[in-house]
């Protein structure tokens, strides 16, 4: 792997780091430190969601303008500034607004790092950014450790320790990506890409398949939000419940080889991302019995292999169904609604616990999931029937 790409690996893994210390532990913050019901931190995780997709959306115009370089930088200035003010003022008000912004800047910098890496290594191909995936995980893993344990002493610590972190970024970024080359045309956005859309019958396949998608994120989600601070009313201490993050991110790293075998033996991607929806399932129905720490990281265990089976075969079939320079537009259509997800699952979440209580929430999971399994088994429906027309006349 070329020096520039092993820069942007050991980049994006400090990032990630940094922004872990805190975005397992913030239902927790807002609920028990500021007092708040899970329904405002579910808004607040919105807020903080929402602003990191126009980030993304900006981040990947401003590439094709300035670079990638200068992308980079400005979105870790933001991010850095706003970071220092959470670490002067962190009351209600204050952590709103500084977290919102958290989520714009870091959204500005996660395309240019990967169009940088795709530019940096082009022979690598799928290397260069399965590295950059790699590296994500690793800082969820060591991020989620380090944070619970800071937080067990102090949750002032967490926000100074993430503001440590993206200043040493801002000075890998400084001295290590000013002489990547990156062409703009690596890099695409929603945006960029608004033309028409010759093949309806692939976009509505792919819209489809996000339908289960969006659902699939809407449950994943809880673990970061409504799942933590349950945990907490069960007296889990939170050095426990970053463990499970950490335990999540080394599973990702470290069960590569053994999720490559199984996947050579899926028959489909739809079977893949069917069997990893029922083993999410399995997940909820393991969370919603759990009284114990212990029960818990079953449940996280089985929802990382899970995880490992659907999130990468959604942008693999999203790249099978483009047709020739529409796959920015049909990749940004997936990411979106990932993060769609995320904006959606604290909210929706939070209100169910706070009107219903838990067990109604894990209910509720479970059979969005169920929908999420039907709307994969018929995505590709009219597809075979175009396609037996096709062969027929």
């Amino acid at each position: 792997m070329p020096r520039v790409v092993w820069l942007l690996v050991i980049g994006m893994a400090v990032n990630v780091t940094g922004s872990s210390f805190l975005w397992p532990l913030n239902t927790i913050y807002i609920h028990d430190h500021l007092g708040k019901s899970l329904s405002v931190a579910g808004i607040v995780l919105m807020l903080n969601a929402g602003a990191s997709v126009v980030g993304n959306l900006i981040g990947g115009t401003l590439f094709d303008k300035i670079g990638g370089f200068k992308s980079v930088l400005l979105g870790i200035a933001i991010t850095v500034s706003a970071l220092m003010g959470l670490s002067l003022w962190n009351d209600f008000l204050p952590y709103v607004i500084f977290l919102t912004i958290v989520g714009f800047g870091s959204g500005i910098v996660f395309p240019s790092m990967y169009a940088m890496a795709g530019s940096a290594w082009k022979e690598g191909g799928r290397k260069a950014f399965n590295a950059i995936y790699v590296a994500q995980n690793l800082g969820v893993a060591i991020g989620s450790a380090l944070g619970g344990i800071v937080a067990s002493f102090s949750f002032d610590l967490i926000f100074a320790a993430n503001t440590l972190m993206y200043i040493i970024f801002l000075c890998i970024a400084v001295f290590g990506y000013r002489g990547i080359s990156a062409s703009a045309s690596s890099q695409t956005s929603v945006i960029a890409e608004s033309g028409a859309v010759k093949s309806h019958t692939k976009l509505y396949a792919l819209l489809t398949l996000c339908i289960g998608y969006l659902l699939c994120w809407v449950g994943y989600v809880q673990w970061q939000s409504t799942i933590s601070a349950y945990t907490q009313e069960l007296n889990i201490s939170l050095s426990h419940y970053s463990l499970l993050w950490t335990v999540n991110g080394a599973l990702i790293v470290l069960g590569q080889p053994i999720v490559n075998q199984l996947v050579k033996r899926i028959s489909s991607l739809k079977l893949q991302i069917n069997i990893g929806i029922v083993i999410f399932i399995v997940s909820f129905g393991v969370a919603a019995g759990a009284q114990e720490f212990s029960a818990f990281m079953a449940a996280m265990v089985i929802l990382t292999i899970g995880e490992m089976l659907i999130w990468p075969a959604v942008p693999t079939i999203a790249n099978s169904l483009a047709p020739k320079g529409r796959e920015g537009f049909y990749q940004g259509i997936v990411n979106s609604t990932a993060t769609g997800g995320r904006m959606i699952g604290p909210l929706l979440g939070g209100l169910l616990v706070d009107f219903y209580g838990i067990s109604m929430l894990f209910m509720l999971l479970i059979v969005l999931l169920v929908v999420s399994i039907f709307t994969t088994l018929i995505y590709d429906r009219k597809l075979k029937e175009n396609k037996q027309l096709a062969h027929a006349s």
